[in-house]
């Protein structure tokens, strides 16, 4: 009797481009739906937002995929950014004065200006955390992780919710650290708190931020959890061939530096953590060939306790934007209406901000468009790419199909 694969599903980080994800859930559920499973949830940043979000709802997995893209398209600019102040007088001396504070030892952040609380209210509220333990203990799915980046020294904390008790033998990485813990919602906004735009979160006497800093796509964890095929949603386009590199007639700007840097810190890890997982099935393979069906337990008992766990062959299946999501943003800013003087001034403060080069640089606008429009367009994006891999979903999610 063949054993049943344990399915990971592993969601990336990427802010508002998260509205993808939701996208390919929601053809998972309503179009695929046969066979559709996951025993294993495993995000970082926004990714994070999507796995607790399923964790939490996965005793009516054929509401998951309707209610995530309706709390995406809920979604507005004005809503997420809050913008305190009633005129441009009051808001520059808002600014002015907490760059000055000396007393604050945490000094000036670009929040204390735009203010993300509807993000922490939606997760707060459209989540009903305590299910994450039921859900657990009815066995609807068998593992939970959420990766966060720890502010004072700048390792990776992998924060896990089990049905059993315990942790897995997990990696010796002196970066990384695997933490047992009950997932609320202070881990899934640590996850997400994007460095330099959003608060970071403090769990217990820590300060965490974005875990797409070190480990944006959260493959290992679904491994050391016990996953036999992954399922991995990245929300990084891959062009065909690689676009030529545009010459810079002028020394670059502040505002593209910082976009830039952002990019790096948002750096999608994805197509090296799938060459080491191929790599890793590619030699396990040759093993069996050259020496026979022993070779991987007799393999495994000789490092079993030197590297803590053991190794096996690990299916995967990848979907991923088919147009760069930053085009996507570009594209609605462009037909976007600017604000008229009727709007209230938070509007035209942050429609007029979503035109500016701050906004629009590299690819900060795909990152912070927190809006409904933006979202519907991801979502049916995510569930096309779906459309467009479903032999290939159909047969991952059929557990009679081979490793």
């Amino acid at each position: 009797m063949i054993a049943t694969p344990r399915i990971g599903l592993v969601a990336s980080g990427g802010g508002a481009r998260g509205a993808y994800e939701a996208g390919v859930i929601r053809y998972l559920r309503e179009e695929l739906k046969t066979n559709v499973r996951f025993d294993v949830l495993c995000g970082t940043s926004v990714g994070a937002m999507t796995a607790c979000f399923l964790a939490t709802t996965m005793d009516r997995p054929a509401e998951q995929g309707r209610e995530l893209a309706e709390i995406w398209e809920s979604l507005s600019l004005e809503r997420v950014f809050k913008v305190e102040g009633e005129d441009l007088f009051t808001i520059t001396r808002k600014m002015w004065r907490a760059a000055r504070d000396t007393e604050r030892p945490e000094g000036w952040r670009i929040y204390d200006v735009l203010h993300p609380e509807a993000l922490e209210e939606m997760v707060r509220t459209r989540t009903s955390w305590p299910r994450i333990s039921a859900n657990l203990a009815k066995g609807l799915f068998s593992a939970l992780s959420v990766t966060a980046t720890r502010i004072n020294d700048g390792r990776t904390v992998v924060f896990v919710q089990r049905r059993e008790p315990g942790l897995p033998a997990w990696s010796r990485d002196p970066n990384t650290e695997a933490r047992e813990t009950i997932i609320g919602p202070e881990h899934a906004l640590a996850s997400g708190a994007i460095p330099l735009l959003f608060r970071s979160v403090r769990i217990g006497e820590e300060f965490f931020c974005d875990g797409s800093v070190r480990q944006n796509t959260p493959l290992s964890p679904a491994l050391r959890l016990g996953a036999d095929r992954v399922l991995i949603l990245t929300l990084k386009h891959r062009p065909e061939a690689p676009a030529p590199v545009r010459p810079m007639r002028t020394a670059p700007s502040t505002l593209l530096l910082v976009g830039k840097v952002l990019n790096a810190l948002m750096l999608d890890h994805t197509e090296y953590d799938l060459d080491r997982l191929r790599r890793f099935n590619a030699l396990l393979a040759a093993g069996k060939q050259a020496f026979g069906d022993e070779f991987l337990s007799r393999m495994n008992d000789a490092i079993r306790e030197q590297r803590g766990s053991t190794y096996r062959p690990v299916r995967e299946l990848v979907i991923r934007p088919s147009r760069d999501l930053a085009e996507v943003a570009a594209d609605l800013l462009r037909k976007r209406k600017m604000p008229v003087d009727d709007d209230p001034l938070p509007a035209r403060w942050l429609r007029r901000f979503t035109q500016s080069q701050l906004f629009t640089q590299a690819d900060l606008a795909s990152y912070l468009l927190f809006d409904g429009a933006y979202a519907k367009a991801l979502i049916q994006m995510g569930m096309d790419d779906a459309h467009a891999q479903r032999a290939q979903l159909a047969e991952f999610f059929d557990p009679e199909a081979p490793a």
